[in-house]
Order: C-alpha cells, then sequence, then structure tokens
C-alpha cells in the first residue's frame, strides 16, 4: 500500500464509522480491509484533513462508482446531480380506482379517519 493511500485511509477511519457509505454494510476490524476510501471528486491528491473528499464503500460499491464515472466519461453521460427529478406517478389514480372496484374501502377509510360510522 502506497504511503499517500495508508496515510489518507488511517485519518480516514478515524472520522467515520465503518460502515459502507452506499449499501450500509457494516465492518469490523476482521473485515475492514474490504472496506475502501473513495475520493468523492476522483482527485487522489486532494486529502484534505477534514474528510471532506473521501467517503467510505465496500469493494463493490466501490467498484459501481468507478464504473459510473468511467462510463460516463466514456460516453459523456451526465452526473446525477444533472438529473431530471421523476415525473411518473404510478398511484396516482390508485384510491379512485380502488373506491370503484370496492365501495367498502371508502367506509373503511371514513371509518379510520373518525368522519363515518354512526351518529
Amino acid at each position: 500500500m502506497a504511503e499517500r493511500e495508508k496515510g489518507y485511509r488511517e485519518q480516514a477511519l478515524k472520522l467515520y464509522p465503518w460502515i459502507c457509505g452506499r449499501c450500509g454494510r457494516e465492518f469490523t476490524r476482521a473485515n475492514l480491509r474490504e472496506l475502501t476510501v473513495h475520493h468523492i471528486n476522483h482527485n487522489h491528491d486532494d486529502n484534505p484533513a477534514d474528510g471532506s473528499n473521501w467517503e467510505l464503500l465496500c469493494l463493490y460499491c466501490h467498484d459501481e462508482e468507478h464504473s459510473k464515472f468511467a462510463n460516463s466519461i466514456r460516453y459523456g453521460g451526465s452526473s446525477e446531480k444533472e438529473k431530471a427529478p421523476a415525473t411518473h406517478k404510478p398511484f396516482a389514480g390508485l384510491r379512485e380506482a380502488m373506491e370503484q372496484r370496492n365501495p367498502c374501502y371508502s367506509l373503511k377509510k371514513e371509518l379510520a379517519s373518525g368522519q363515518g360510522g354512526r351518529p
């Protein structure tokens, strides 16, 4: 392991909990070698003491992150931050469909909210 890498890895392991920042997998001393330090801006020389350019990722998530980065460079893709928000609303008409299919659905909803039932 290069001296530079050893230094920032040790710092990152002191600063952050031993959990993958993507999948949430937890690590112990027994499997800590599988937890890597990812440089958020992909510049391995940018190692601020506060750790603001690092995140801890498991081997699998780290490989996935670098694959996404390489593909965006190779194919001209955009970053996650530039993507437009989703506009499709798959459950938009669900309530109306449930009420049409089963009239008891409306009554259950009213009873649950305290609006229906006995006088």
